[in-house]
Order: structure tokens, then sequence, then C-alpha cells
């Protein structure tokens, strides 16, 4: 891969070393993450290695490596990986999660589901609160979802009309479309009756929705960072900040083990019926469409949601 450019070719894919299992690859999501390294950063060096940036996978156990327990041959998982856009992965076997035969027929990019689940965790959203929610793609639709499920009256913000419907298919008691930032704020301001949010939760990943989303936060309330800010350092309003004395969250899990039990978690709610994840699969490339999925990624066509790759 170069800054703009897919190339597929066939390697040989590796054996798994004691402790792993390689996994065929059934599918990944492309998450909007990969989009920094898509526009080739200065940091960053290129070509990268095979598969790289697709960290939602899934797919099925293809051999295992010494020692490994509790996985077969053709078991089904999901796993937390780095090179996912391809035909095979090797991973540690305590990086994969075997899946219940409930999600068979399911596209299943538990990684992302697993971060929707350690967001609402850190959200500690409560029955009755007023809930705001800045940017409803994948990630902030399902925390619409899971919001709404805990009792809070859900505000979603965002820049579509397809995603303030889909924010209310999912459960939004309001919508408000971002376009205007002190609009939004009055509007908040009116439905909460000038009191604003409990919890906002920023879903986005850029400087103007992190402003926003500090300017709904009530007293003593938190802001919850969800967006990933890849593009350089922010700037915040401490003053407003201190005066509000909200706590803030960021809400990005780094341990494998928390990591993990976000997976076991999202396993868990699709299978108890608390979220459904496949009306938000909106698009489905092939392995060699990657470049294609990236771009509409980026440009987020009316519709767009979560795109997946077919890498089987």
């Amino acid at each position: 891969m170069a800054p703009g450019k897919v190339v597929v070719k066939r390697i040989a894919p590796a054996d798994p070393a004691a402790g792993e299992v390689r996994i065929r690859l059934e599918g990944c999501g492309v998450c909007a993450s990969n989009l920094g390294p898509w526009s080739g950063p200065d940091w960053m060096s290129f070509p990268l290695a095979p598969g790289a940036l697709g960290h939602e996978g899934w797919g099925r156990v293809e051999t295992c490596g010494a020692g490994v327990t509790g996985f077969a041959p053709g078991d089904r998982v999901a796993h937390l990986g780095t090179h996912g856009f391809a035909t095979h992965e090797t991973v540690a076997a305590d990086r994969a999660l075997k899946l219940p035969p409930e999600l068979d027929d399911m596209p299943f990019p538990a990684e992302p589901l697993g971060c929707a689940m350690n967001v609402f965790a850190r959200s500690d959203i409560r029955p009755d609160q007023d809930v705001a929610v800045i940017g409803i793609g994948f990630l902030g639709a399902l925390l619409v979802r899971l919001a709404a499920q805990a009792g809070a009256r859900v505000i979603a913000i965002s820049r579509r009309d397809s995603s303030l419907a889909l924010a209310r298919q999912m459960g939004a008691a309001e919508t408000i479309r971002m376009d205007d930032h002190c609009r939004i704020i009055d509007a908040v301001a009116a439905l909460t009756g000038g009191a604003f949010c409990a919890r906002v939760i920023e879903a986005v990943g850029a400087q103007w929705p992190l402003d926003l989303a500090a300017e709904l936060v009530c007293e003593g309330g938190r802001l919850v960072i969800a967006g990933y800010h890849q593009d350089g350092p922010r700037q915040v309003n401490m003053q407003l900040w201190n005066w509000r004395g909200f706590d803030v969250a960021n809400a990005h899990e780094r341990d494998p083990g928390v990591q993990m039990r976000g997976l076991r978690e999202a396993v868990a709610a699709v299978v108890g019926g608390r979220i459904d994840p496949r009306p938000l699969f909106t698009h489905v490339y092939p392995l060699q469409g990657l470049g294609a999925a990236l771009d509409a990624t980026r440009d987020k066509p009316g519709g767009f949601v979560k795109a997946l790759i077919r890498c089987s």
C-alpha cells in the first residue's frame, strides 16, 4: 500500500508460532482511522506491511500453533489484529474470540462493536439523563441505541439527514442538524431547560465537534471523547471546562484485556438482541476494492455508515 493506492499480491500466509492461530478471513470492516494513513502523512513509511490497517476482521481458524487450546480448525472467530486487509491473519490465541452459532450468518467486525461497548461503559449513562451524541456514524448510532436502552433521553447531532433518520431508528428522542454552532447550543439549552446534558459523547474526531461537545455538558457532567483525533493537536476552552467542572473521559481503551472484554460484551449484546449491527453494514467491497472503500469512507455519501471488505 502507498498513499492513496492499494496493490493486491499473492504471498504465502505465515505459519502460526506457539500460542498463535492463523485465521482465514471472511471480512474486515473499514474504519475512519484508516483515512489518516491513506492520505500519506509524513510520519509513515510506505509500502505498509501486507494487510496493514485492517483491524476489524473476522473469519475461521485455519490452523493452530503449538500449545493452543480452546480453538480448532473451522471455528468461526473475531479477533484483535492489525493486518486484516488480507485473506489470512495470524494473531495470538488470546486475541481471538470464538463466535457462537447464532452469529454464523452475520458479518461480525467485533472490534468496533467492542469499542461501542467500552465507550458506553466509560460514559456511565443512567436512566433519565439527557445524553447528547455528536456524530452519528457506526459508533455514534450504536451509542444512541445503548444510551436509549439505558433509559436516557438521547439528543443526536449530525450533519446528514440520513444519519439523523438512523439516530431516530436507534432510539434518539431528539435530533439536531450539525450546521451552526450557536444554533445547536440554543436548541440543546431549550430542550434541557438551560441545564444542558449530563453526558455528551463526541464521536467525530475533529476540532469543531469537540468544541461543541464541551458547550453542551452540564455542570458536573461528563464529556466522553470517542472520536479518533488523528490530525494533530487540539485546543480546548479550559475556562469553560473549569467553570462547568465536568469530567473528561478518553474512551479509547488500549489494554488488550479490556478490549477483549468489550468484544465479549458485544457478542452477548448482539446475541441477546440489545444491538443489531446489520442495518449499519451499508456497503460491501471486494479486497481489490479497498481503495474505493476508503475513498467512500472519507467522502461519506448519503446512506453510508460502515463499509466491509470481503476477504475470502
